[in-house]
């Protein structure tokens, strides 16, 4: 079933650390499907706020890996800037993925902070002891939202736990990351912050005063995502070059 957990694979064709490398999603047929659209929002019959999280990044990477929106079955590639294949200038500290079926509408306008979405999934930066593989599918639990501002467009990062984290049962909105895990929140946000200036670039900027949203801003963001993503699928709005199997 597509959508599912079940039999699902990865295939790597190309060589890691160059253009070619590509990490495709397989389903139980040996078939190429899509991480960003053929793997389920959530796990069936999962609380409130739990969803799957897609790896993009493991823990202490530095290697800026991505879903290829545009290119045919979304696989995981290096970013390129330039020509050239793109590294963080220091390790990220966090599992940095994406959740699936969702879509940052870069033409919707956010009435409040008066920028637009990125074209992308929405970020997720999970906050868990353990390194999660690249291609790898996680239930985490939502936590709560930071409204990164990169460029001028709008870029949420969602933070999570992976709910088979040992501390996911005592962590159930972001006062509970801030009073357990006291550090972890200002630290993503000044890594997200600073982590493009040693190329010349702008500070990023935080929406919403740089508060670390609560879980309920977070389940809303990610609903509206998934709503915009409905559209691109179906259709109504228009998603210009980016690849969605329809």
């Amino acid at each position: 079933r597509r959508g599912g957990a079940a039999l699902r694979s990865t295939l790597i064709e190309g060589e890691t650390g160059t253009d070619t490398y590509k990490n495709y999603l397989i389903d139980g047929a040996g078939s190429k499907i899509s991480y960003w659209h053929d793997v389920d929002l959530a796990p069936e019959g999962a609380a409130d706020g739990v969803y799957n999280m897609v790896t993009e990044i493991p823990k202490m990477g530095t290697a800026k890996m991505e879903i290829d929106t545009k290119d045919t079955s979304n696989p995981i590639v290096q970013d390129e800037k330039k020509g050239k294949l793109r590294f963080y200038h220091g390790p990220i500290f966090w599992n940095y993925g994406c959740l699936p079926k969702t879509w940052e509408n870069p033409n919707e306008e956010h009435p409040e902070l008066k920028c637009f979405g990125d074209d992308d999934p929405i970020d997720v930066v999970e906050i868990g002891s353990s390194s999660l593989d690249e291609g790898s599918i996680t239930p985490v639990k939502a936590l709560g939202v930071l409204a990164m501002i990169d460029d001028g467009e709008l870029d949420w990062k969602v933070i999570a736990i992976a709910e088979s984290d040992p501390l996911a049962a005592e962590l159930d909105d972001i006062a509970d990351v801030e009073a357990k895990c006291p550090g972890v929140v200002s630290g993503i946000r000044e890594w997200f912050r600073w982590y493009k200036t040693p190329d010349g670039k702008p500070l990023n900027a935080f929406g919403f005063d740089e508060e670390c949203l609560p879980k309920a801003k977070a389940i809303e963001v990610i609903a509206e995502t998934h709503a915009a993503w409905q559209g691109l699928r179906e259709g109504s709005l228009d998603g210009g070059k980016l690849w969605t199997g329809v």
